[in-house]
């Protein structure tokens, strides 16, 4: 199990002698330094790290307050050469609370709690993606979902499978489906045709686009709660802000069947 990590000092010094010590730990690698409050805060949103190494005491803001300007907390190590502020640490569930100056032995326990942390963490989650799955198994064997769409042209209605779709576009109080055979235009709004496709193979990734899974070719993602996915046809779409969880539960499910 890797670790992506952030070490967070306002001191030079203690930054590259934490560098120095976890170059034993094979576990661990760090993806940024950050001197100052502010740089964290934004070095964590960009980098979404699975951990940090926290000072408490920086001139521009502590540690506690880089912690309450961010919407997802990552796992917190503090660091700090005062002990006063023991007991606050843990009533925010960090993982340890490393006093300055401390030796290669107390480092190692902190990345194996943290560790053990994170595989219980893992448990828990694979236990409620596995949980969902068979939640969205039973509801596909008592719903019929959608499987194709008629469409009139040229005064003839034709059926158009949701096989070849590779996405959907909201325009107005139309959907734009764009297939292998071309683009057809279908009344109906987004959120009432979503409830009409498998989630298992149709996933919402902005309030004016669905994507067909089979046609995903690769999901990079961009920062800002964004992600860019590039389908095999060569088109790329930009995700909402506000799916990033759905987003990540595809990658986490793809990852996993892979």
């Amino acid at each position: 199990m890797k670790l992506r990590g952030i070490i967070i000092d306002d001191e030079f010094l203690a930054r590259q002698r934490l560098h120095k010590l976890l170059e034993t730990v094979p576990e661990v690698t760090i993806v940024a330094d950050c001197k100052n409050g502010t740089e964290a805060v934004e070095k964590i949103r960009l980098k979404e790290p699975d951990f940090v190494f926290l000072d408490i005491q920086m001139p521009d803001m502590d540690g506690f307050q880089v912690l309450e300007r961010l919407e997802q907390i990552p796992y917190v190590i503090f660091t700090t050469a005062y002990d006063s502020f023991a007991l606050k640490a843990f009533e925010i569930n960090a993982v340890d609370y490393l006093l300055k100056p401390f030796d290669e032995e107390r480092l190692h326990k902190s990345i194996k709690r943290m560790i053990s942390l994170k595989k219980t963490d893992s448990a828990i989650a694979l236990e409620a993606k596995i949980g969902r799955l068979l939640n969205e198994y039973r509801k596909e064997k008592h719903t019929s979902f959608r499987n194709s769409f008629e469409i009139k042209k040229n005064g003839r209605l034709i059926q158009i499978s949701v096989d070849s779709i590779s996405y959907l576009k909201s325009e107005g109080n139309y959907l734009d489906l764009i297939s292998d055979n071309g683009n057809y235009l279908f009344r109906a709004t987004m959120n009432s045709l979503e409830d009409e496709l498998s989630p298992r193979q149709f996933l919402r990734i902005h309030r004016s686009y669905i994507v067909n899974k089979l046609y995903v070719d690769k999901c990079i993602y961009q920062g800002n709660s964004e992600y860019k996915i590039r389908l095999k046809t060569g088109k790329t779409l930009v995700s909402g802000r506000s799916y990033k969880q759905q987003i990540q539960e595809y990658l986490e499910e793809e990852e996993s069947s892979s």
